[in-house]
């Protein structure tokens, strides 16, 4: 289960990428080669990944950071291989009823059947524009947008937690307003609807809104690990 942190400032510095040896390197161009033929839909785009999490000051976290693309997450698959900690943002979007909304991933994606929250992986900015709380905040705007219709200012966000996952992922949660459940579901109704008339999968095949962490054992599937620590920590915040 995913550890949860709290802090009052988050601090972001890049560094140098990984030195992948040669023969590591093969092996892991040989898997990603093997997930593209089973997934035509992944992509080997730019990607930020953790490279290491520290408590700088009693309350702030220092977060390293380095540019990769997609293909270095095989590394995984590589026996032996030192694998790359995964960097994410996520929203939590409670109700006005005091539950959260939870999604799960359409098979066109890398792990379909698995439930989450609203989020994705962090890009890496373009030319001299910084990895900050503002670029993260902007980040998590856009996948609750995508994923569920749900289109917020990024200043309405507000930082509440950050996980470090049993697999040693770093994830930085959002908490957004609360919203009506009807328009929850119109909103992700509509943005299945504009995807299926592009003739593209939505990110989400389903959404469902949950109260407790008891009610997560409804849910038919994989979850990620730090599904049920959050979805606890929401109900003591936001729950009614």
């Amino acid at each position: 289960m995913a550890e949860l942190l709290e802090a009052e400032g988050l601090r972001l510095l890049e560094v140098a990428p990984p030195v992948v040896p040669p023969g590591t390197r093969t092996a892991m161009n040989r898997e990603w080669d093997q997930a593209v033929l089973a997934n035509p839909a992944l992509f080997d785009g730019p990607v930020a990944v953790c490279a290491g999490l520290t408590r700088e000051t009693p309350d702030t976290l220092l977060l390293s950071w380095s540019r990769v693309t997609y293909r270095y997450f095989a590394l995984r698959r590589v026996p032996g291989a030192t694998t790359l900690r995964s960097l994410f943002v996520s929203v939590v979007q409670p109700t006005r009823d005091g539950r959260v909304l939870v999604g799960r991933m359409s098979s066109s994606t890398a792990t379909p059947g698995r439930w989450q929250f609203p989020g994705g992986s962090v890009e890496p900015p373009t030319g001299d524009a910084p990895l900050d709380e503002d670029a993260l905040r902007r980040h998590a705007a856009v996948e609750l947008a995508e994923e569920t219709g749900v289109d917020l200012p990024a200043a309405d966000l507000t930082r509440c937690l950050i996980t470090h996952g049993e697999e040693g992922q770093i994830g930085v949660h959002y908490l957004a307003p609360p919203l009506p459940a009807p328009r929850l579901h119109q909103r992700f109704e509509a943005v299945v609807a504009a995807e299926t008339a592009r003739g593209r999968a939505p990110e989400f095949d389903r959404i469902a809104l949950v109260g407790s962490p008891a009610e997560l054992a409804d849910l038919t599937g994989p979850h990620v690990d730090y599904l049920e620590p959050v979805v606890r920590w929401a109900n003591r915040r936001v729950g009614s």
